[in-house]
């Protein structure tokens, strides 16, 4: 079966309304990352309806991604409302930037058990205007990593520019159920590193092997198949060429990395690979399903 461990229904439904006739034409078991609350109605929703019409399964997850700290800054920088986001930014709603509203929304949601997992959260040091929330970022993330220890969660990541970050922290993240590094773009020796000290890490490739990607390839080819796994983060990962991503690349993603392993000689075929990677997916966020 097709797994997408990383994607946003709430904001496919902007790119490519059909986007969920998709996913049960082609028995997708997807792993929905939402930020704000209304993303994530939208996403319960449909998990609801999947279980109610017997398809296949879509598991939302919530978590407070680090790039909504830059929109604030943005917001503030340009006087606008300090606490609203405009309706342009977030696609049509009006959610409010109070950060522990969000957080307490996470507890709820984790106490509940309506998520399959924390994220995607995480670090995003791309430029200044991101490294001036690193302060916030720090903060907010060690608050989701204790919702994730208390509730037995697995944690889906954003890294960008933040490894270090990451490295540093690795004895915490070793106490976690498991953590997917939503579209990894480290080297194979960090991956490996982090298997080392004992992180139950899973490293999550989607078009980026596709895109000339030296490290996401490599990474890909070579690191052990029970701790790889295949995403979408659509619609923002597009194939060259295409606006949006979609469901519909993820066998083409599968083939794609079962051909990069054979390369290496690792040999598995492209159905075998998708086996291996929905056992994973199942050992991550098979809980929710069970």
């Amino acid at each position: 079966m097709l797994t997408d461990a990383h994607c946003h229904p709430f904001d496919m439904t902007s790119f490519f309304p059909e986007f969920e006739t998709e996913r049960r034409r082609l028995g997708v078991i997807a792993a929905a990352s939402a930020c704000f609350k209304h993303d994530f109605a939208h996403n319960e929703d449909l998990s609801r309806n999947a279980v109610l019409e017997n398809a296949p399964a879509l598991l939302p997850c919530f978590g407070i991604h680090p790039q909504i700290f830059k929109i604030r800054n943005q917001q503030i920088a340009e006087n606008r409302e300090q606490r609203i986001i405009t309706r342009e930014l977030l696609k049509g709603s009006d959610e409010e930037f109070d950060f522990n509203s969000m957080l307490e929304a996470l507890e709820l949601l984790a106490s509940e058990k309506r998520i399959a997992a924390v994220g995607e959260c995480g670090f995003d040091l791309f430029n200044i205007a991101f490294r001036e929330t690193e302060a916030l970022q720090n903060h907010f993330f060690a608050a989701q990593l204790e919702i994730a220890f208390r509730y037995e969660l697995p944690i889906v990541l954003h890294v960008r520019r933040a490894i270090h970050k990451i490295f540093a922290i690795s004895s915490l993240l070793a106490k976690c159920k498991a953590v997917v590094f939503h579209s990894w773009g480290g080297t194979f020796e960090e991956a490996h590193a982090l298997l080392k000290h004992g992180v139950n890490a899973y490293f999550s490739f989607g078009n980026t092997i596709m895109l000339n990607h030296k490290h996401a390839i490599r990474s890909c080819a070579l690191l052990p198949a029970d701790r790889l796994l295949t995403e979408t983060d659509a619609p923002y990962q597009p194939r060259r060429g295409e606006a949006f991503s979609q469901w519909a690349d993820l066998p083409l993603i599968l083939e794609t990395a079962a051909s990069v392993r054979n390369e290496a000689g690792n040999k598995t075929s492209k159905e075998e690979l998708e086996i291996l990677i929905e056992d994973n997916f199942m050992e991550v966020f098979g809980r929710i399903i069970e």
